[in-house]
């Protein structure tokens, strides 16, 4: 930091009056800081509502901060030749100050000092010296302004750094199944405050992640949001009301795709909250290990629709799901569903061999297969609707006709 009392030759400030000179306005201005300093928060409970709103403790720090201020100026003032630092005036506060008391009202702390000093002494000193002591005192009061910006910039950056590594800790708690109450309080405190729906998303780590423009995308789309780095990936937790129908996440996805890199990005299933955005994490990198298997996949797809390869790939969850969601539902609606189901894939997802091999009218298939899809959600006529369903019965046949 450049010397403070500097002008701009270099000279010290106030250098035409003699040193003893200064030394006697210094000691008669010490002998006042006390009235200063009250002046200082008279004027700051009558011009700023929000230190009228601080507790009685963070009041009494910043009339310390305003009283070491003008300590801070008289001691410069009367030794010209010193360097000055007033950065030194916040040491007398605690650092959590910086929380509780944002950098615009600092600034109102800094100014109302300034005006209240500048203010009193015009009645403490004769009127000759008042240009020199004024001029000092505007060097002085820039150096300040400099230092409060220096240390709010060093305090957002430990904060952002706090909060980068907080976040870290939350999202790969929810992705190892350590999901808990602490959990939720610690993503509170960065700002996660919603109750809505939450889902997973999961896709490939670009060379340069910028996380903090996926937060703003997310945010600017009224999203909560959670991002960290977990390996090859990237791992994010949203959340929101607009979250509510299957097709919401991968919309919201879609939406956020620029930030990841070239491949398959998975949207895991939507959960009713943060503590239960485990499942939904697990269900997207599951499927995140076997997207290479479908090559032909969207750009963004949900975790669900990865099921065949999770459940060939041996994933127990995986092939639950398509059990409870394909074969039982088919056999506990009767009406030949199931024996339909299966002669149609068998035929070649063809209408009239099916109606022949099943000695049935055509229109019987066709009316069949549309109670399928209605039940089981997969429609035998699309291509891979047609695979899972097919995965699903032969896994379901697995398990009901399995040795006891």
């Amino acid at each position: 930091m450049a010397t403070l009392a500097s002008g701009a030759e270099g000279a010290p400030v106030g250098h035409a009056l003699a040193p003893e000179h200064r030394d006697e306005i210094a000691a008669g201005l010490r002998e006042r800081v006390g009235t200063l300093t009250t002046r200082v928060v008279e004027a700051m409970e009558a011009h700023h509502r929000w230190f009228r709103r601080l507790g009685a403790e963070d009041r009494s720090w910043i009339t310390i901060v305003a009283r070491a201020g003008i300590d801070n100026f008289l001691a410069w003032f009367a030794d010209a030749g010193r360097a000055a630092d007033p950065g030194t005036l916040f040491n007398a506060a605690p650092r959590s100050l910086t929380r509780k008391v944002s950098l615009h009202q600092t600034v109102d702390l800094v100014r109302t000092t300034i005006n209240v000093v500048a203010e009193q002494i015009g009645g403490l000193v004769p009127p000759e010296d008042r240009p020199a002591l004024e001029l000092s005192i505007t060097h002085f009061s820039r150096e300040v302004a400099f230092a409060t910006a220096e240390i709010y910039a060093r305090a957002a950056e430990l904060r952002g750094g706090w909060d980068e590594r907080m976040e870290a800790l939350i999202v790969d708690a929810i992705v190892r199944a350590e999901a808990d109450d602490l959990v939720v309080s610690r993503a509170s405190a960065l700002g996660w405050n919603t109750r809505g729906p939450v889902c997973v998303i999961a896709g490939p780590r670009p060379d340069e992640p910028d996380l903090e423009g996926l937060r703003d995308a997310a945010a600017s789309r009224e999203l909560a949001v959670l991002a960290s780095e977990q390996g090859g990936r990237i791992i994010v937790i949203i959340g929101g009301e607009q979250l509510m129908d299957a097709e919401a996440p991968v919309r919201a996805a879609q939406g956020l795709e620029g930030f990841f890199a070239d491949g398959t990005i998975i949207v895991g299933p939507i959960v009713t909250g943060l503590p239960e955005a485990t499942s939904s994490a697990q269900n997207a990198l599951s499927a995140s290990r076997v997207a290479h298997a479908w090559p032909e996949a969207p750009r963004v797809v949900s975790s669900l629709e990865l099921l065949p390869e999770r459940a060939l790939a041996g994933h127990p969850v995986a092939r639950r799901r398509l059990v409870d969601g394909i074969y039982r539902p088919l056999v506990d609606a009767g009406g030949e569903l199931l024996t339909t189901a299966i002669g149609f894939l068998d035929n070649g997802r063809a209408v009239e061999p099916t109606a022949r091999a099943l000695f049935v009218h055509a229109n019987t298939v066709r009316y069949r297969l549309r109670k399928v899809e209605e039940v089981t959600g997969m429609n035998p006529l699309d291509p891979r609707q047609a695979y899972v369903l097919h995965l699903g019965i032969t896994l379901g046949r697995l398990v009901a006709t399995a040795p006891r």
